[in-house]
């Protein structure tokens, strides 16, 4: 394993929504024994409500807030030595200060899923607040691939098997 993972044993899955990083990163997990986080079921278990009742009631700049001090915290342990898979949120890698909170805290890992796919996935439904309308959910999806590009790996989602995806994952040069 590579010696920045060994320092912080930090894998951080980054896509757009509905790209399977929380089903990958479960599975990942398991497969090399560390834990698993989701960031998002994280948020809604603390909070006590899902995401989009907090985009609603408070906005998506208080949300992102939110999202950050989660994201922090789990880092924080990260550091301490508990490895884990984390899934973040579609927007979470694109916000400056997250990526500079993971950057130097483990291994980014982009699961590049085509948009055609993420939008049969999430069917533009009323729990995904910035997936409602069609337009903009597509120019949101091409204005987020420079940021997810950003990451250490990037993996092409080519299939609906997430544990071909997984594979992937594991034949990336940090697993060597």
């Amino acid at each position: 394993m590579i010696l920045k993972l060994k320092r912080t044993p930090g894998i951080y899955l980054v896509g757009f929504m509905a790209s399977g990083k929380s089903t990958i990163g479960r599975l990942l997990a398991d497969r090399i024994g560390w834990h698993f986080a989701d960031l998002d079921d994280e948020i809604e278990a603390e909070r006590r409500i899902p995401i989009w009742r907090i985009f609603e009631a408070e906005g998506e700049a208080e949300f992102r807030r939110i999202e950050h001090a989660a994201m922090l915290a789990r880092v924080r342990a990260i550091e301490r030595g508990v490895p884990t898979v984390m899934a973040l949120g579609g927007g979470a890698f694109v916000q400056p200060e997250n990526y500079a909170l993971v950057e130097n805290n483990g291994i980014t890992i982009w699961l590049d899923c085509p948009f055609e796919v993420v939008k049969k996935r999430v069917g533009f439904t009323s729990h995904r607040p910035l997936a409602r309308d069609p337009e903009s959910f597509a120019r949101l999806y091409e204005a987020r691939r420079q940021g997810y590009a950003r990451a250490d790996y990037r993996i092409p989602i080519a299939d609906d098997d997430p544990a071909v995806t997984v594979e992937a994952v594991l034949g990336l040069p940090l697993f060597k």
